[in-house]
């Protein structure tokens, strides 16, 4: 997607804002419509100088031409600030990712299957201990062993944290290696690991395609109530 397929996003979403079908939106109450100033080419320089990347096409002509976020899909895109003069995301979440690792490349592999279903084959079920105490203390250890391995630091670099769905789940953009520009979901909280999001063709869904069928979405929502 090019700085031109941007024109006139910003308005859109404005308009939809402002219509009387907007607060019927999921997450409108939490961006409540508003975007931020899109950064100026120096400002996106900058950032990409702190973080030693540059970022993905699509979504750095979205942050020149667009916003630097806000209103977007769930409760928002989160926004890019720069704060005490160095630059980092802002959002419920937005602290699992790591900006001193954005260079490296997201996980060539993906999410490992096997690590998960052995893991899930090992969580323990209340009938069969005799005493709730036994219960709970297992609990506790298999929470966090799924928490040291599903959670682990080098499984989310090279990307981003963009989006908060509500109860702890979240969606990354991938910024480095073959996934970069995809969009992935993170359910880790339900105990279901991290995963790519795919078109109807099974295509995974970039950046543009991910907030444009948003915004598409966000439209009919809107234009659907009387």
């Amino acid at each position: 997607m090019t700085d031109q397929s941007w024109a006139g996003v910003r308005q859109r979403v404005e308009a939809v804002g402002a219509g009387p079908g907007g607060g019927k939106v999921f997450g409108a109450l939490g961006h409540k419509w508003v975007l931020e100033e899109p950064l100026n080419q120096d400002e996106l320089a900058e950032l990409e100088a702190q973080t030693g990347v540059r970022l993905p096409e699509e979504y750095r002509d979205f942050l020149l031409h667009v916003g630097a976020g806000g209103a977007g899909p769930a409760y928002g895109l989160f926004p890019v600030r720069r704060v005490r003069g160095r630059w980092r995301w802002e959002g419920d979440g937005a602290g699992l990712a790591d900006l001193a690792r954005l260079a490296e490349p997201f996980p060539e592999q993906g999410p490992d299957q096997k690590l998960v279903d052995d893991l899930l084959a090992q969580h323990p079920e209340e009938e069969d201990f005799d005493e709730m105490d036994g219960f709970d203390d297992a609990m506790e250890t298999w929470d966090e062993r799924w928490e040291a391995v599903m959670f682990a630091p080098e499984r989310t670099v090279g990307a981003i944290v963009i989006s908060h769905l509500g109860c702890a789940q979240r969606e990354w953009l991938i910024i480095s290696g073959s996934h970069r520009g995809t969009i992935w979901s993170d359910c880790r909280v339900d105990d279901v690991d991290l995963a790519p999001l795919l078109d109807d063709d099974g295509t995974p869904v970039t950046f543009a395609r991910w907030y444009t069928g948003w915004l598409e979405k966000a439209e009919r929502t809107a234009l659907s109530v009387p």
